[in-house]
């Protein structure tokens, strides 16, 4: 069995804005706002409370997943973070799961990732179906218990909450 927290990235830069040189960020640039720094770091506090066990988390490479990653790690007292593919917004849904598969047995785990592919993921893991009802808000979270190996459609849902809960949750 895994339990593994799915974690969407938090407020980050808007698609359009510049760099100092007036230059365009690109999508996979994108850092978080001071404001999105602020709220996942609360966000993170709640999820100590909601589960108070972390062993690894896996983050997209995209620079506002690694650093909401980064930003959950030092709230579990320096969780590694590691990046991978799988997490990234174009990445087939197998991907994840074949990620999951070289996971030890019995770990509690985190991804961090993006909108629409973590709704569709988990959706796809509860369900087997192709039809995604799950939408995760900057910040949101679900944890879920999966089979090991994980397969599509064996998924349990323990629990799905928005960041604002989370964050009134804090010790």
């Amino acid at each position: 069995m895994i339990e593994l927290m799915v974690i969407r990235h938090g407020i980050a830069e808007d698609r359009d804005a510049f760099n100092g040189k007036g230059v365009p960020i690109e999508d996979h640039e994108r850092r978080l706002t001071d404001k999105g720094r602020s709220r996942m770091a609360e966000v993170a506090e709640g999820l100590q409370w909601a589960a108070p066990e972390l062993d690894l988390i896996a983050a997209s490479p995209l620079v506002r997943a690694v650093e909401t990653a980064e930003i959950i790690a030092r709230a579990y007292g320096g969780v590694d973070v590691t990046q991978t593919d799988a997490l990234a917004p174009e990445a087939p849904l197998q991907d994840l799961v074949q990620w999951l598969a070289e996971q030890p047995d019995g770990v509690r785990a985190a991804a961090v990732g993006h909108e629409p592919h973590l709704g569709n993921w988990c959706s796809w893991m509860l369900s087997g179906g192709q039809q995604s009802f799950i939408r995760f808000k900057k910040g949101g979270v679900c944890l879920m218990a999966l089979s090991s190996p994980a397969a599509a459609g064996t998924a349990e849902l323990a629990w799905l909450a928005p960041p604002r809960q989370l964050r009134r949750m804090r010790k």
